[in-house]
């Protein structure tokens, strides 16, 4: 009787030791002062920037993805599948009501933020592929503007928000090493008043 509560009490421990030290999947995350929102599990998670417990911020059906945070911290843009199509939604940071945004019925990717508050996001709505543009979202009024930037498909604004740093195409998802064919992705760099981008590598 002893032995066998000697052998369950190690194979508690050990099943516990393994829990506690499994490492999981972690993608997409999201850094905003003392705060990190990230995907694992197809669901969004938080946790401080010095580690600790995370907190699940969605557990609906259907996967969440791309989270990006506000210039104030207050809100959490992020790509879920909830009705079928990739789409944009938004929430507060602290968890809530997700709220959708777009109603493309394609792969609505959220790329960032603008420092002036809208939510910028990657969509093929309105070309063919591989031809993805870049375009925001006005959460005040609902307004959403194209950026005039063909294949662009992923960027961030400079602080000042004159200048815009994109790829050109989506990353073209087979990791091939040192590839150079027609869907590589290539750094732009686009200054408001300008007449063209200018690409910064080859």
């Amino acid at each position: 009787m002893k032995r066998l509560l000697f052998t369950i009490s190690i194979l508690f421990l050990s099943v516990s030791t393994f829990a506690a030290s499994r490492e999981g999947y972690y993608r997409f995350p999201a850094i905003h002062g003392d705060k990190i929102v990230f995907t694992a599990e197809g669901d969004l998670w938080i946790v401080g920037i010095n580690g600790g417990t995370a907190s699940r911020l969605t557990s609906a059906r259907g996967t969440e993805s791309h989270a990006a945070i506000s210039p104030d911290g207050q809100t959490v843009a992020f790509s879920a599948q909830y009705q079928g199509p990739t789409e944009v939604y938004t929430m507060p940071i602290d968890g809530g009501v997700p709220v959708r945004r777009t109603y493309e019925g394609e792969s609505a990717i959220v790329v960032g933020w603008t420092p002036d508050g809208k939510i910028i996001y990657s969509t093929s709505y309105c070309s063919t592929l591989p031809n993805r543009e870049l375009a925001t979202i006005d959460l005040k009024t609902g307004e959403k503007d194209l950026i005039p930037l063909a294949q662009a498909s992923m960027g961030v604004y400079t602080q000042s928000g004159d200048t815009l740093f994109f790829t050109r195409l989506p990353f073209q998802g087979s990791h091939t090493k040192r590839y150079k064919g027609g869907t590589a992705q290539n750094i732009w760099r686009y200054v408001k008043g300008e007449p063209e981008a200018t690409p910064m590598t080859e």
